[in-house]
């Protein structure tokens, strides 16, 4: 059984404690745009990313606590203040805390693949889940997809061009191999070194 570790860095955010839906700019203290990374990991992605871009408002969530604690950990040593870190599962946290049209990005890097075929309806994204996550995007908004499972890279890239609403911005590829400007994540990193290659999908909500 996980040992739970008490997060009580001013970063990290309790679900049940907030108003639904948030109030994000008074969250962060700024109308800036709103970012969401699902499965932030240790929050070496989130953190670069956050580093580069001050100027936007970054959700970090992860199911796990200990991924949590890490993510806010290194925010904290690196004076990062434009991101905040949920322990929450994506679909229920979105519905619920983010308001409709409101994400200027969403970033999912390396989900869990399901490799087994009789699993694989667990996998996180789907074109279920895409037509779901719409509405909840502005108009312009990216949305990013990241794995190093072929199958699972090849699925996405194969359903999102029948997805209404988005344009491929990787035109004419469905997905590439590498993405100039995007941080690769200690997984992404551990998974090149074993010469596995990165599915890169990337769309714009119109």
């Amino acid at each position: 059984m996980q040992t739970m570790i008490e997060i009580t860095s001013p970063l990290f955010l309790r679900p049940e404690e907030l108003e639904s839906p948030i109030d994000w700019r008074r969250a962060f203290g700024n109308d800036n745009p709103l970012a969401l990374e699902i499965g932030c990991g240790i929050g070496d992605f989130i953190a670069k990313t956050a580093s580069d871009k001050p100027g936007v408002n970054f959700i970090a969530i992860d199911y796990y606590n200990k991924g949590c604690d890490k993510t806010c950990r290194r925010l904290e040593k690196l004076g990062l203040t434009n991101v905040r870190v949920l322990r929450v599962e994506a679909r229920e946290f979105i519905a619920t805390h983010i308001p409709r049209g409101s994400l200027s990005a969403v970033y999912i890097n390396c989900p869990d693949p399901w490799p087994k075929k009789r699993h694989r309806k667990r996998r996180l994204v789907s074109s279920g889940f895409l037509e779901f996550l719409s509405p909840y995007l502005a108009s312009g908004a990216d949305f990013h997809f990241a794995t190093d499972f072929e199958d699972y890279g090849l699925d996405v890239a194969e359903f999102m061009p029948a997805i209404a609403g988005f344009t491929n911005l990787l035109k004419p590829d469905l997905y590439r191999h590498e993405l100039e400007g995007y941080h690769r994540s200690k997984y992404m990193l551990k998974f090149m070194a074993e010469g596995k290659q990165i599915h890169f999908v990337h769309y714009r909500k119109l």
